[in-house]
């Protein structure tokens, strides 16, 4: 996404936040209703090894009215997540696709409405444990914002169960972020990039690592190079890589530019502006 001038600067501060969890939020409903349409069913026994049936599937009911636009029509029914130990047992009520936000804030947005994201990943590579990687967004705001919630389960099998590792609420049109890294130096970490609401309008950039006891914890923390409307076409995370990587003692200037990845983002001629990685 390139990065533009600051956009709906009321709600992305009234949606941003950060929710770290030591375990699942709770909030899910019991098994999915009849009314519900399955958008995805994901087998967790043979990538997790697990004792127990487990399977996640993630359902989207019926459309409902446009709360915010009354003469807008309908918008996509609520998404929900569940975790089972058996095709015909009940949800894990601890999961949550959207948990709820502050009582200060809206209602409106602490049901999910579309499922972003649902895999199974592997921070230490093939060889190494899986987790399930979940992401789903509220309705949309006035502006086009909405609440993005990112979360990763890993399974517990002195427990036969699933537990939640990592979460992350955030908003959308200041180009927040939540990037789960696959590969690389960063491989198994994950990289939230959140709007600052002062001058000069830059981002707090978080990388978050996994711990040997399977959870996760932040490494670094700090204020970007990369700030708004500054032309850049790369997304922060990518345009922060340099910083990021000199930051954890993983390169050093001299060495090639950490660059996108193939595909992501076309870099013919990579180089610094104060610390930014730039691509032309």
């Amino acid at each position: 996404m390139a990065k533009g001038a600051v956009r709906g600067l009321v709600w992305g501060g009234l949606l941003a936040g950060l929710a770290m969890f030591g375990s699942m939020a709770v909030g899910a409903p019991a098994t999915p209703s009849a009314a519900s349409s399955t958008l995805v069913t994901i087998d967790l026994v043979r990538p997790f090894h697990t004792i127990s049936p487990w399977r996640f599937v993630a359902t989207q009911g019926p459309s409902v009215p446009d709360p915010i636009y009354s003469e807008g029509g309908n918008i996509p029914g609520v998404v929900r997540f569940c975790v089972q130990a058996t095709g015909a047992g009940a949800c894990d009520t601890r999961l949550a696709a959207m948990p709820a936000a502050a009582p200060s804030l809206s209602d409106l947005f602490d049901d999910a409405h579309a499922l972003r994201d649902a895999r199974i990943i592997y921070p230490s590579g093939p060889s190494g444990k899986p987790l399930l990687l979940l992401s789903a967004a509220s309705m949309s705001s006035g502006d086009g914002d909405q609440v993005i919630f990112t979360q990763l389960l890993a399974y517990d099998r002195s427990r036969d169960r699933f537990e939640q590792i990592y979460a992350h609420r955030t908003g959308h049109n200041n180009n927040q972020d939540v990037r789960f890294i696959a590969s690389g130096p960063l491989q198994g970490d994950v990289i939230s990039v959140e709007p600052m609401s002062r001058l000069p309008y830059g981002y707090w950039i978080t990388v978050n690592r996994l711990t040997p006891d399977y959870a996760y914890r932040p490494v670094l923390h700090y204020r970007s190079a990369t700030i708004y409307n500054d032309g850049n076409p790369l997304a922060v995370v990518d345009s922060e890589m340099p910083n990021i990587e000199q930051r954890l003692g993983l390169w050093r200037p001299g060495q090639p530019l950490p660059v996108p990845a193939a595909g992501a983002h076309p870099c013919a001629k990579p180089h610094l502006v104060r610390m930014e990685l730039w691509c032309s």
